[in-house]
């Protein structure tokens, strides 16, 4: 392939979205560029407050548990209090976290401010998500949910490398530099991004009843095809997450030193930093299913090739392949449930499935260790290999017609105008310009 060709071929990628998207788009970018809360919260707790490995792994599953409530709040204000407003207040509640563990010492100071950072940080997500269904043309959805992931990804392998070049300046000072880039990031949303919330685009004056008022948690999870859709996320969030805990207790059976597993898991990122877009190119255009049952696939075959890995280059080799898997099915599943949500329950439909991400991460990491020390690796692996089969199999079999039809049932009334909007869903549409923007 000749450079112009590439070059032809990634214009076509980022090309045709709206404005308002790059806008977006740059607050991730921004706000994950900052992020060195989590990636040094450990180092900070043990070496520099003296905690215990234990407490250090305790507060990090907080992190985790404060997003299993935070997803399914944000999604609730992301519908009736509207995107952009949901999406200040989380970020300035995030870098007022961030700005506190700088100061903060106590273990049930340090403990309270994580939870709350992990509450903040997931409430955010579904209203990004929201926002980008409701401004992008349907056809475009899942490429700009690629692009979005991209940005996470660069700015994080960003924030890896400089956040370890200058911890020489404390901790506290990383810390307070995330909190700086997340107040940003709240800025870039208040100055540049209008508010895309359906109702409010259509006019609705402020504090007016309409259907997101009478959209409940319990009415999504009665829609069956986004509750399959759900579940079997759940499967391969638990197979994704394994690894990040597994594959270093694994490479320390194999007698490999933890310089190893540093480069081994660094090929995460340079792939998706090197390939997302290629990857986006590839795909496009492709059956959703199909491309949701394969990267379950990948998940499968690449976990479970761990148990059969001995060398530094042979744990690589099985990073790549569930790598691959993960560029196809984060933003395949988000296009998904932007397609199944009516559009008055987006945030909704987010939050909840954000909190399969959530329960994942704080249940996957238990469950790999306590396997990892009882029966063993190998029974990880073969677990994961399983679990991943399963989800290939749930997909294929249990959402092809719901995610192959144009038109898709949810238990949630929708009003005439809404189900007219619906037979138009082919049609790449905005919504119209909201007030101000």
């Amino acid at each position: 392939m000749s450079i112009e060709s590439l070059r032809r071929s990634a214009h076509a990628t980022v090309s045709g979205l709206p404005q308002g998207f790059w806008w977006l788009w740059l607050s991730t970018l921004v706000n994950r560029t900052g992020a060195f809360v989590l990636t040094f919260l450990s180092y900070y707790l043990t070496v520099e407050l003296g905690y215990s490995a234990w407490f250090a792994g305790l507060v990090v599953a907080l992190h985790g548990l404060g997003g299993v409530a935070g997803s399914p709040l944000g999604g609730m204000l992301t519908d009736r209090w509207g995107r952009r407003p949901t999406m200040i207040t989380m970020h300035l509640a995030g870098a007022s976290c961030a700005a506190a563990l700088a100061f903060v010492t106590s273990a049930w100071g340090v403990a309270a401010v994580v939870l709350l950072m992990g509450v903040a940080m997931q409430a955010v997500r579904p209203s990004i998500n929201a926002t980008i269904a409701d401004m992008v043309p349907a056809d475009d959805v899942r490429r700009a949910y690629a692009l979005n992931y991209w940005a996470l990804n660069l700015g994080f392998a960003v924030a890896s490398i400089a956040g370890g070049a200058a911890a020489f300046l404390g901790y506290r000072t990383l810390f307070l530099v995330d909190a700086v880039a997340t107040t940003l990031c709240a800025v870039i949303v208040f100055l540049r991004l209008p508010e895309t919330r359906p109702e409010r685009a259509a006019g609705k004056e402020a504090g007016e009843s309409g259907p997101a008022d009478k959209v409940s948690m319990l009415d999504v999870l009665r829609d069956a095809p986004f509750r399959t859709l759900v579940l079997l996320n759940l499967l391969v969030c638990l197979v994704f997450t394994a690894p990040w805990i597994g594959l270093p207790l694994t490479m320390a059976e194999q007698g490999l030193p933890p310089s190893s597993y540093g480069m081994v898991i660094a090929v995460n990122g340079v792939v998706i930093v090197g390939f997302q877009l290629l990857v986006n190119k590839v795909t496009e255009r492709r059956s959703p299913v199909a491309l949701l049952t394969v990267s379950s696939l990948l998940f499968a075959v690449g976990t479970g090739a761990t148990a059969l890995a001995g060398s530094s280059v042979a744990f690589a080799a099985t990073v790549v392949v569930w790598t691959v898997g993960e560029m196809v099915h984060v933003p395949t599943n988000a296009a998904a449930t932007a397609r199944l949500a009516p559009e008055h329950a987006r945030g909704r439909y987010q939050g909840v499935m954000g909190m399969s991400w959530a329960v994942a991460g704080f249940v996957a990491p238990v469950l790999a260790g306590a396997i990892v020390d009882g029966p063993g690796s190998d029974v990880l692996w073969a677990g994961t290999f399983g679990v991943g089969v399963l989800a290939a199999v749930g997909y294929a079999l249990r959402l092809r017609k719901a995610l192959a039809e144009d038109e898709t049932v949810s238990p949630v009334p929708a009003r005439p105008e809404q189900k007219e909007q619906k037979e138009q869903r082919k049609e790449p549409k905005r919504p119209a310009p909201a007030s101000g923007s």
